[in-house]
């Protein structure tokens, strides 16, 4: 059975995010949305928070440099605030 490399969130600077506890732990997210959003964003406390940086198991941006058959290509990402959520700040638009 192949391994998938799935890309690490490297940082998240989103302070009322759930998961974020000096970086992301959460299992796995998401980015979607009109803005690359995460969607695995919690505003509240996530209990189901894991010791390890989270991983980019699907990314639905098609519109990205580093998208590829629905998932992400990117070594790791960075989150950040933006709007009322989290985005991923790797997002680059594809030319």
């Amino acid at each position: 059975m192949p391994t998938l490399n799935l890309p690490i969130v490297s940082s998240c600077t989103v302070e009322r995010c759930g998961y974020n506890h000096d970086g992301c732990h959460a299992e796995a997210i998401t980015v979607s949305g009109g803005h690359a959003a995460c969607g695995t964003f919690s505003k509240g406390d996530a209990s189901a928070a894991t010791s390890a940086p989270a991983s980019v198991v699907a990314c639905d941006r098609a519109d990205c440099v580093h998208h590829l058959e629905g998932r992400c290509t990117a070594r790791a990402i960075a989150v950040g605030a933006s709007f009322d959520t989290a985005d991923c700040l790797t997002f680059e638009l594809r030319a």
